[in-house]
């Protein structure tokens, strides 16, 4: 056989990655056709149930802003953050034993969890905005390119951070302890509850150093349009997102040298 096109090689890999996805979704939620839906139910729950208790503390404005959309906005990114690094610590260990195919690589794996939790907490996202929207709670999307944009952004930056961790924690076992403190300590520094708008100036640099609040803020600013104050840099973002996969992607092909196939 002669070597293999480009657009083979990337049709072969999409094939790939697709039966990843699949058999993902199968070891989650089992064989039954609910169990897509779980992988939105999951994220929908929980965030219909941090809008109502923040509506109840805060009423339906805080700073002139409806609490509401602030609060779906900032836990679906947060939902996003904490998936998918969770999802990628053991995904290494947990796939080892599909190695055995040629066409599968550790990267594979990695990029079909990604995958599934970006696309089922967006839908999560969009299946509480609408009726919320027809009810007329909320306003409409100002612009979706921005804010889908900034979705996709957060993701590649999330999930190349998502690898470093994963690496990390298939080297050593002890460092996996870490990754749960470590979402929870991270809260703060990824403005999902709070907009940069409300802060003292002296705060707003400090947060503002974070990436993951130019992205709730570029994410915000796409939802609410010019009506609402948002300071974010996409350069900024842009940057941190390919740094890290360039790091990621590094580590995952020193890391790959020392799984275990079983």
């Amino acid at each position: 056989m002669g070597r293999q096109t480009t657009g083979q090689k990337l049709r072969s890999k999409a094939r790939t990655i697709n039966a990843l996805l699949v058999r993902e979704l199968m070891v989650r939620f089992g064989h039954g056709n609910i169990g897509f839906m779980w992988l939105v139910g999951e994220p929908l729950i929980l965030t219909i149930g941090v809008m109502g208790m923040w509506t109840l503390l805060y009423g339906e404005q805080k700073h002139g802003v409806k609490i509401m959309p602030v609060v779906l906005t900032g836990y679906s990114t947060l939902t996003l953050f904490r998936h998918i690094i969770s999802r990628y610590v053991n995904c290494f260990r947990d796939n080892a034993g599909l190695l055995f195919h040629r066409s599968v690589r550790p990267v594979d794996t990695l990029i079909a969890r990604g995958l599934l939790e970006t696309v089922g907490v967006l839908i999560a996202f969009f299946v509480a905005y609408i009726p919320m929207r027809l009810l007329g709670y909320f306003d409409p999307i100002y612009d979706y390119s921005l804010l889908l944009s900034a979705w996709f952004l957060f993701c590649f930056g999330i999930s190349g951070f998502g690898m470093i961790v994963a690496c990390i924690c298939q080297m050593s076992e002890t460092a996996e302890r870490f990754v749960q403190p470590m979402l929870y300590l991270a809260i703060p520094a990824t403005g999902s509850f709070f907009m940069v708008a409300w802060l003292p100036e002296s705060a707003q640099k400090i947060v503002l150093l974070s990436p993951l609040v130019h992205c709730n803020e570029m994410f915000r600013a796409g939802y609410f349009g010019p009506s609402v104050a948002t300071s974010w840099n996409g350069w900024y973002v842009v940057t941190w997102a390919l740094v890290n996969n360039a790091i990621a992607w590094t580590l995952v092909k020193r890391t790959q040298r020392h799984i275990e196939i079983s």
